[in-house]
Order: C-alpha cells, then structure tokens, then sequence
C-alpha cells in the first residue's frame, strides 16, 4: 500500500464523521424524512460523498441506530452500578426516555415499515436484558409493583417519546412531568409523591399538540 493513500482514507473517514454527525442532528430533530442532499448540505460534502458512503438510506440509519443502541445500553449498565434498587431502575427509565425525547428518529427507525422490526430485535437482544435485571432487582427489593412486567418497559418509554415530540414547542418539558406521574405509579409502596417540577401543556393547547403532524 502505498503512503500517498494513507490521507485519502483519512479523509473518508472524516467526511463519514461528518455524514453519521448531521443526519444523526437532522434525524433527532425532524425525523427520518429529512433529505440526503440536505445531510450533505450540513456535512458540508457532496452527495455523491454520501452515497459512497452509504448506498442507501437505510444503510445510514442502521449505522447511527447502532450507536443508539450502544447509548442506551450505556444507560442501562450505569444504572446496574446504582446499589438502591429502586434508584437504579428510575435512573435507567429517566435516561432512555430523555434519549427518546430529545431523537425523534430513533423511534422511527425502530418502528418504520422497512426493516424496523430487524432494529427492534437488536434493540432488544442488546438492552432487553438489562431492563430485565433492573426490573426483577427492583420488584426483589419491593420496590416496583409486582405485576409489572419487562414488555411494560419499552411501550412506556415510546409513549413518553411520543408525547416529548408533540409538545416540543409547546411545552418542551411536559415530557418529564407525564415520566414523573408514571414511575409514581410504579412503585410498590410510597407515603407521597414526587413533586412535578415541569410546567404542565395548557389545555387549550392539546389539540393543537397532538394533532400536530397529521393530515
């Protein structure tokens, strides 16, 4: 191999940087529709770049979902080393919701017609289990509610994404207070409840929230 290649390897691996950075902001911020010549834009290559890169849309997807995973597995593994059972799990629901509220995509992709059903099947081989552990640990120490059951996990953590992508600009943190009221629900036994520090979405306004996006 000779050494006048070794800068050009190194500029293609800085503009697939580049490409995964801006579809991975473009995606969180409006969804998987966002256009190719607009990733490029952003990346400030090419789009013949782009596609060199990655042939197809979905080939640039499950690049970034890859790194989702290994975000929400962090996440999890974190949560593990909490010692309080109950800190844990809260810890671990806080911080995949909160992944889930600030990228739009990832919901997307987890959940497009195309190969989100192979995502999700990653998804779920990888983070799964620790959700598991954390929930069967909690329920040992009495904390979560016995019946209570893994699947419950992941729906909670979509429908708190899909009410953080309706209220965004509303109210951007309505989010927290609905996680909040959920995960005072989930406990086995508590004297009062957690305060909800985040504004809650004017009434007048939830129409105009939830039916954002529709046709």
């Amino acid at each position: 191999m000779s050494l006048t290649d070794r800068p050009l390897r190194a500029d293609a691996e800085r503009n697939r940087k580049r490409i995964l950075a801006a579809a991975a902001e473009l995606f969180a911020e409006r969804g998987l529709d966002v256009a190719i010549d607009e990733i490029a834009a952003k990346a400030e290559v090419g789009i013949g770049t782009v596609y060199r890169r990655f042939p197809d849309r979905d080939t640039l997807i499950d690049a970034l979902f890859e790194d989702k995973i290994h975000e929400i597995e962090a996440i999890a593994l974190e949560a593990l080393r909490v010692s309080d059972p109950w800190d844990a799990f809260e810890r671990f629901m806080r911080g995949v919701c909160a992944l889930h509220a600030r990228d739009r995509g990832l919901k997307e992709a987890m959940l497009s017609d195309h190969r989100g059903a192979e995502r999700a099947c990653r998804a779920r081989d990888t983070i799964a289990p620790l959700g598991a552990m954390l929930l069967s640990r909690a329920q040992a120490a009495g904390a979560v509610r016995e019946d209570l059951v893994a699947a419950d996990v992941p729906l909670m953590h979509f429908a708190v994404g899909y009410i953080a992508e309706k209220t965004r600009d509303a109210s951007p943190d309505a989010w927290e207070r609905l996680l909040t009221i959920l995960l005072d629900g989930l406990k086995a036994q508590r004297t009062g409840v957690t305060p909800l520090e985040a504004d809650p979405v004017a009434l007048e306004d939830i129409p105009r929230t939830l039916g954002k996006g529709r046709r």
